[in-house]
């Protein structure tokens, strides 16, 4: 039986002790901020980001890992397993998956890459990566986990709204004169991560009125397997709210809150709150198209 190793990067938003209770590697994401590049998750964490962010010159920005950097991550797995499951941040959102294709080829002989885009980012990709190596635990073969990913993928849902116009601007998702008029109007943007794209789902014009909006959309799932809220730099009292209301229809779904990372922050800013909303695999994922 070939021994499976999951790689991911870090958009994926995955804590050093899940990274470790899962056996996953990370390749890093870069964060350039003041005239320097950091590594996101290693050189940066979301709370020295916030602290980076406030003596800043200019925006920050984000390239995706190097192929050397793939390299090296793939040549150090395939010492202790034959295959690759390498799972990342949407295509349409990065072109991180580019960098993983032309990394494989340069380690074809010494180990098998299945690479995946995830169509997701964050802790929605965070979720994928865990499911991966649970499953590879669980003795599966690769071409099962990736079947399985593939079916999971459609399952997962991520929904935020955003406070800083300026940083959609930077990060080319929209143009000068919509941040300028979003801004004298006070717009909040809720988006949607739909088909690996960020999508506009409404627009509302306090903060509260958005927290309720998260809720609204998580209310109008079926069955839910798990909520993850997602913040970075905010009032606790606003995740306590939205809490509250997701708990008044969903009392007994498992809730989790995390930090999104430097990856996300860079493009989003540091005040978003979003919500991921996982399905679950059905009885048995396996027999999945």
């Amino acid at each position: 039986m070939s021994k499976i190793a999951v790689v991911t990067d870090s958009t994926a938003d995955l804590t050093p002790e899940e990274l470790e209770a899962h056996g996953i590697l990370v390749v890093p994401m870069n964060v350039h901020i003041n005239g320097r590049t950091y590594r996101d998750g290693v050189d940066l964490s979301p709370e020295e980001f916030v602290k980076r962010l406030r003596e800043a010159r200019e925006k920050p920005h984000v390239t995706p890992p190097t192929v050397q950097q793939f390299v090296e991550v793939y040549s150090r797995a395939s010492e202790v397993a034959d295959e690759l499951i390498s799972i990342h941040v949407s295509r349409k959102l990065s072109p991180t998956l580019e960098r993983a294709e032309q990394a494989a080829l340069q380690v074809v002989g010494r180990c098998r890459v299945h690479l995946v885009d995830s169509r997701l980012t964050t802790a929605g990709l965070g979720l994928l990566a865990k499911a991966a190596a649970e499953a590879a635990q669980e003795g599966k073969s690769a071409e099962e986990i990736v079947r399985m990913l593939r079916g999971l993928i459609h399952h997962i849902y991520v929904v935020f709204f955003v406070e800083a116009l300026d940083f959609l601007e930077e990060a080319g998702r929209i143009n000068r004169s919509q941040t300028i008029l979003g801004t004298m109007l006070s717009v909040k943007p809720i988006l949607l991560l739909e088909d690996g794209e960020i999508e506009p789902l409404e627009k509302v014009r306090t903060r509260q009125r958005a927290i309720e909006k998260l809720a609204e959309f998580v209310a109008e799932f079926g069955y839910i397997e798990q909520i993850i809220i997602l913040y970075n730099d905010c009032d606790p009292a606003e995740i306590e709210m939205l809490i509250e209301l997701i708990r008044t229809d969903r009392p007994h779904v498992p809730i989790r809150v995390q930090r999104y990372g430097a990856a996300l922050a860079a493009r989003i800013g540091v005040d978003a709150v979003g919500v991921v909303v996982s399905e679950g695999l059905v009885e048995n994922p396996w027999d999945w198209e």
